[in-house]
């Protein structure tokens, strides 16, 4: 009797054991699958590049090689990436460049066309600087000047500072609007403040995807 009591509470020490270490494996399988969940989730939340921007490529290819500035295809894509997603029939938004007003661009080919050469002059009058190119590609080619006069290279102050003074002069300020909340603290509501920071996101993924 003695004997049986015995196995008895072996065996029962053992099934509880067994359900301890049951338990233990249940439990650090739930944190491994939220863990892998989470970096997942964070891995994939970030800045994506559509398909119809990648679909250009080609293009932007074609018309970096010929302006001598191959080695900018991914910032001149984070560029599209950011003005339209690869949208419309001006994805470079480069008709004020081309004509000095809005939606005289209606081809993509020529917006590219006319998005890389007009890059391809930024970043040779801002010696190379590129987020000030980067900038200037939202600001115009005055912000250049501006700049060269000021610090000598490009700032997220002086970016500020441009955008304020451009918005306080702007004859007709109903014709801009804050595109981010962060820049109506700063009254600054001429272009983006923040477009270097997004292009530069944009840039980025393209070079992961390009490892891979």
């Amino acid at each position: 009797m003695k004997q049986n009591k015995t196995i008895k509470k072996a065996l029962l020490q053992s099934m509880i054991i067994m359900a301890l270490l049951f338990g233990v494996f249940l439990v650090v399988s739930m944190i491994a699958i939220l863990n892998y969940d989470t970096n997942h989730e964070a891995k994939n939340s970030g800045p994506r590049i559509s398909d119809k921007v990648h679909h250009y490529r080609p293009l932007v290819d074609k018309y970096a090689a010929e302006n001598g500035i191959s080695n900018y295809v991914d910032v001149l894509l984070a560029i599209m990436m950011q003005e339209s997603g690869g949208r419309g029939n001006d994805p470079m938004q480069s008709s004020e460049s081309y004509c000095g007003k809005v939606g005289c661009i209606n081809d993509p080919e020529l917006s590219i066309k006319q998005g890389v050469y007009y890059f391809s002059k930024v970043i040779e009058e801002a010696n190379g600087d590129l987020e000030l190119a980067i900038q200037s590609y939202n600001f115009g080619r005055g912000f250049i000047n501006y700049v060269l006069e000021q610090s000598g290279s490009y700032t997220q102050e002086i970016a500020i500072n441009f955008s304020q003074e451009m918005y306080q002069n702007a004859p007709d300020k109903s014709i801009y609007s804050c595109l981010r909340e962060e820049a109506k603290q700063y009254n600054a509501c001429y272009g983006d403040i923040y477009y270097v920071q997004s292009v530069l996101a944009y840039r980025d993924v393209l070079a992961v995807e390009s490892e891979t």
